[in-house]
C-alpha cells in the first residue's frame, strides 16, 4: 500500500509528464503552478516564465524512468528526444493554463480541497490491493487511511496536486459554459451522422493519366516558378552523414549452432527431463514459456505453415525432431487433435549470433566503439575504417525531425543526434538488428530556400506536375461533356482509359473519399446530378450521386434528449480541444533547451580529464 502512494506522490511535473492525458480525460488534470520553475538557469522560457533547467532536467529523467519501467528495455536517442519533447509540451500546456488561472482570477477553498480528496482518490491508490474488498475498490478504506498517522503525512502533497486539478477543472468549466445547440444545430449533427449516400467517381491522378513524354519544361518556366512559390521550396535544416557499420546479419553457422542447440534439448527431454522445466528455462516464446510450452488448442491456419505441418502430422505424445521456421527451431509435442485442430506445446529455440560469428562481430564492435564513436575528430571514422576493413557509406541527407535513410533502413537515433553534434562528429555506436553504426556529421545545411541551382530538378518536377494537373483537368472536362451528352459515367471513363469506382452508402462523418471537397459535393448534389470537375491536392474527380437516404426525423425527436446530452458533451470537449490549441499557438515560448544537450564527445571535450566510459550523457 505505502510503496502505490508513493508512487502517487512523486513531483508535480511528473505527474503532469505521465498522467496528463488520464487526468483530461476526467476532467481532473493537474497544472504545475507553485513555484520552482522561475530561475536564472533556464531552459528556455514560456510567457516570460524561465523554466528551470534542473526541474526540466528531474521531469525528463522521471518519464524516462517510467518509459523504461514500462518497456522493460532502455531508451535510444531517438525515443529520449520523444520524451524530451512530451516533457517540454507539458511544461507548455501546465504554464499558459496557469497564466489563464490567474488572468481570470480563479481561487479554491480549502473545503473544495478537502472534499476532492475524500471522495477522488488517486488511480494507483484504487488499484492497489490494500485498499479493495472482494476485488473492488473500498473508498472507506481509503478514508480511514486518509485520517491515520501514516496517510496524514501524505496530505500536503495530495492538497497542493489536487488544489490545481480543481483549478483546472474551473477554467475548463468557465470556457465550456455557454455551450448552447439548438434544436437546428442538434438536427444538423444528427444528420451527418445518418444521413446516406452513395456514389460513382472517377478519378483523375496527374502523374497516372498524364504521360512525362507529352509534358515539357523550359529554363524560363523554372525560373518563373521557382520566384513566384519560394514557400514551397522552404526546408528544414539538413544533415549530411557518412557512416561504417558492422554487420549482424545471421549465417549459416548461427542456424547450425541453433539447431544443435534444439538437438540437444530434444536429447534432455528424451533421457528424462520434464518438458514444462526445459520449455520455461529454454523457450523464447515468453507467452508459452511461462506455461511450460503449452499453446492450448488452435486451428488450422492459426500458425506457421511449418508449424502447422508437423503439428498435424506428429504422431501423439511424441516429440518431433527441430522444425525449422521464421521464428527459430520448434521442439513440438501434439497431445490431442482432430481434423481441424490440435492441443500442443512447444519450445522454440531462436536463431541468433553464436559462437565464433558472434565473437567476431562483437570484437568489431568493440573495435569500432574504441577507434571511432564518440570522437570531435572527423578523422576517426576513417581510421576505423581502415583499421576494420569496412567502406565508409553516405547516408541519404535527412532533414530535422526525420529518421536517416541508410539503404532500405530507417534509423530514428542518427536523426537525432546529428542535429546535437558538431560538423565533423562522430556518434555512438548505434545498434540496429541488421548492424552497429557509426555516423560522421560531414556537414550541415541550415533551413531556408535553397539555391535554384541546388534543387532546379525539384523545382522542374513541381512546374511538369503544374502542368500535369492543368492537362488533367481538361481531361476531366471532356469527360463531363461527354456523360453530359448521354453517356455513362461509367462507360465514358472506360472509353477514356480512365479508373471509375462506385462507392455505396456512406455518412458525412464516415466517407470513403479522402478529400472534405468530395464529401460536400456528395451531398450537395441531388440524385443522378453530376459533378463538375473536383480539383484537390490528390487528383481531379468527376462524381455523380447514385441515391440518398436522408436522417429519419422521428427517431431523431425519439433520441432528442439522449442525443442532446451526447452532443453537448461532444461540442464541450471539442471547446476545450481548440482553446488549449488556441492557447498553445498564442503562447510566447522560448526553447533553449538545445544549449543543454550534449553529445558524449562534447562532454569529454569539456571535461578531458574524466574517462570516456563514465561521462554521462546529460539530457
Amino acid at each position: 500500500m505505502m510503496q502505490a502512494f508513493r508512487n502517487s506522490a512523486k513531483p508535480v511535473v511528473y505527474l503532469i509528464t505521465i498522467t496528463f492525458m488520464l487526468w483530461l480525460v476526467v476532467d481532473l488534470s493537474g497544472i504545475s503552478g507553485s513555484g520552482g520553475i522561475l530561475s536564472q538557469t533556464s531552459v528556455g522560457s514560456i510567457n516570460g516564465h524561465p523554466i528551470d533547467t534542473r526541474q526540466y532536467q528531474q521531469a525528463v529523467q522521471d518519464a524516462i524512468t517510467e518509459r523504461q519501467r514500462q518497456t522493460g528495455q532502455s531508451l535510444g536517442l531517438e525515443q529520449t528526444e520523444q520524451v524530451r519533447d512530451e516533457v517540454w509540451e507539458a511544461f507548455i500546456q501546465s504554464t499558459v493554463l496557469r497564466d489563464e488561472i490567474e488572468k481570470r482570477h480563479l481561487r479554491v477553498s480549502p473545503n473544495e480541497v478537502a472534499g476532492l480528496i475524500q471522495a477522488v482518490p488517486p488511480p494507483e491508490i484504487q488499484s492497489a490491493p490494500d485498499f479493495q474488498t472482494d476485488g473492488q475498490f473500498d473508498i472507506t478504506k481509503y478514508q480511514r487511511w486518509l485520517g491515520s498517522a501514516v496517510g496524514q503525512q501524505y496530505v500536503p502533497l495530495l492538497e497542493a496536486q489536487y488544489r490545481d486539478e480543481i483549478l483546472r477543472a474551473k477554467l475548463l468549466r468557465n470556457v465550456t459554459a455557454d455551450i448552447f445547440l439548438s434544436d437546428a444545430a442538434l438536427w444538423e449533427r444528427y444528420r451527418d451522422q445518418n444521413e446516406l449516400v452513395s456514389v460513382a467517381l472517377t478519378p483523375l491522378v496527374p502523374n497516372r493519366v498524364i504521360a512525362d513524354s507529352t509534358i515539357s519544361v523550359t529554363d524560363e518556366e523554372i525560373d518563373d516558378y521557382y520566384r513566384a512559390n519560394q514557400a514551397e521550396f522552404d526546408r528544414p535544416a539538413a544533415a549530411f552523414m557518412s557512416y561504417i557499420s558492422v554487420s549482424r546479419v545471421l549465417d549459416a553457422s548461427d542456424s547450425a549452432a541453433a539447431l544443435t542447440r534444439a538437438v540437444g534439448l530434444r536429447e534432455e527431454i528424451l533421457g528424462g527431463a520434464l518438458f514444462g522445466d526445459v520449455a520455461r528455462r529454454e523457450s523464447i516464446d515468453e507467452g508459452s514459456a511461462q506455461l511450460g510450452g503449452d499453446l492450448g488448442t488452435f486451428g488450422r491456419g492459426a500458425m506457421v505453415a511449418e508449424f502447422e505441418q508437423a503439428a498435424f502430422s506428429l504422431p501423439l505424445g511424441t516429440l518431433s525432431e527441430p522444425v525449422a521456421s521464421d521464428f527459430g527451431y520448434h521442439l513440438i509435442e501434439v497431445t490431442a487433435r482432430t481434423a481441424d485442430s490440435a492441443t500442443a506445446r512447444h519450445i522454440l529455440v531462436p536463431i541468433e549470433l553464436a559462437g565464433a560469428h558472434r565473437d567476431l562481430v562483437d570484437a568489431q564492435a568493440d573495435s569500432l566503439e574504441r577507434l571511432a564513436a564518440d570522437r570531435l575528430d572527423p578523422a576517426a571514422l576513417d581510421t576505423a575504417a581502415r583499421v576494420l576493413r569496412l567502406p565508409i557509406g553516405q547516408a541519404a541527407p535527412v532533414q530535422k525531425g526525420n529518421r536517416a535513410v541508410v539503404g532500405s533502413l530507417l534509423l530514428g537515433d542518427p536523426g537525432v543526434w546529428a542535429f546535437q553534434a558538431k560538423v565533423g562528429e562522430t556518434s555512438p555506436v548505434i545498434e540496429h538488428e541488421e548492424s552497429f553504426f557509426v555516423f560522421r556529421l560531414d556537414s550541415l545545411h541550415e533551413s531556408g530556400v535553397p539555391a535554384l541551382d541546388q534543387i532546379r530538378a525539384a523545382v522542374a518536377g513541381a512546374v511538369r506536375d503544374a502542368k500535369k494537373e492543368a492537362a488533367a483537368v481538361v481531361m476531366a472536362t471532356t469527360l463531363v461533356r461527354r456523360v453530359e451528352a448521354g453517356e455513362a459515367l461509367a462507360a465514358a471513363s472506360r472509353a477514356m482509359g480512365l479508373e471509375h469506382r462506385e462507392f455505396p452508402n456512406f455518412t458525412r462523418v464516415q466517407p470513403p473519399l479522402p478529400n472534405a471537397k468530395l464529401i460536400g459535393a456528395a451531398f450537395g448534389l441531388g440524385i443522378n446530378q453530376l459533378s463538375a470537375p473536383i480539383v484537390t491536392n490528390e487528383g481531379i474527380y468527376v462524381i455523380r450521386v447514385l441515391d440518398k437516404t436522408p436522417a429519419d426525423s422521428a427517431a431523431f425527436l425519439t433520441s432528442f434528449d439522449a442525443i442532446q446530452a451526447r452532443e453537448v458533451r461532444a461540442a464541450r470537449d471539442e471547446r476545450v480541444r481548440f482553446y488549449l490549441a488556441a492557447l498553445r499557438a498564442d503562447a510566447t515560448i522560448k526553447d533553449t533547451r538545445g544549449e543543454i544537450f550534449k553529445t558524449a564527445a562534447q562532454l569529454e571535450a569539456e571535461a578531458p580529464d574524466l574517462p570516456l566510459g563514465n561521462t554521462p550523457t546529460g539530457f
